[in-house]
């Protein structure tokens, strides 16, 4: 079996990309991006890929009839690069059946809250809301429910009472940046045995 086939589906700004992007150029992560998935034109992400030289396909929900549509232009692109493995990094959509059905096991997403609790949109806001002091991030299969599925690991750190948000945002991308590639890498290497 050749090196891992990566797919990155993204959203925003694209920083937990670029650190897939940057393990794989320091040899920590055994793959190759093959494309990135983004269903915001504008995204940042794109700039990043393009930076690269990565294949970018993107997907504006208002082009397709349905959301069935779109994820089957989704997974045909997929298909088209050859994707092993389907890397969520900050995708805002729900991965539907016709995707999980293709790539059981093999769609993976990091979260920015210790599952089970605060899945969806700000985790962290929702954290924040309830006084969490223990905080962390999450990486899981993808199922068909929001931030539902199997966890593969967890790395929680504590925060200080007062500590404003943009420094527990740094402390939480900083985390994310270096555990997500590294369990990518595990995942891979669990599958192959």
């Amino acid at each position: 079996m050749g090196i891992a086939r990566l797919v990155i589906f993204a959203s925003g700004n694209g920083s937990n990309f670029e650190a897939i992007v940057q393990a794989i150029n320091e040899g920590r992560l055994n793959a190759t991006i093959v494309g990135l998935i983004c269903d915001q034109p504008n995204a940042y992400c794109l700039v990043r890929a393009k930076k690269h030289a990565i294949d970018t396909y993107v997907v504006e929900r208002k082009s397709f009839k349905d959301k069935t549509e779109m994820d089957k232009a989704i997974l045909n692109q997929c298909i088209a690069w050859q994707a092993d493995w389907l890397i969520l990094a900050g995708y805002m959509r729900l991965i539907t059946e016709e995707i999980l059905r293709s790539y059981p096991r093999h769609i993976l997403n990091i979260h920015p809250s210790l599952l089970p609790k605060y899945r969806g949109k700000d985790a962290l806001g929702q954290a924040l809301a309830a006084n969490e002091t223990t905080l962390g991030v999450s990486i899981h299969y993808v199922d068909e429910g929001m931030d539902t599925g199997e966890i593969i690991a967890q790395f929680p750190f504590t925060i200080r009472g007062g500590e404003p948000r943009s420094q527990i945002e740094e402390k939480l991308h900083q985390l994310e940046h270096r555990v997500y590639p590294e369990v990518i890498q595990q995942t891979i290497q669990e599958e192959r045995k």
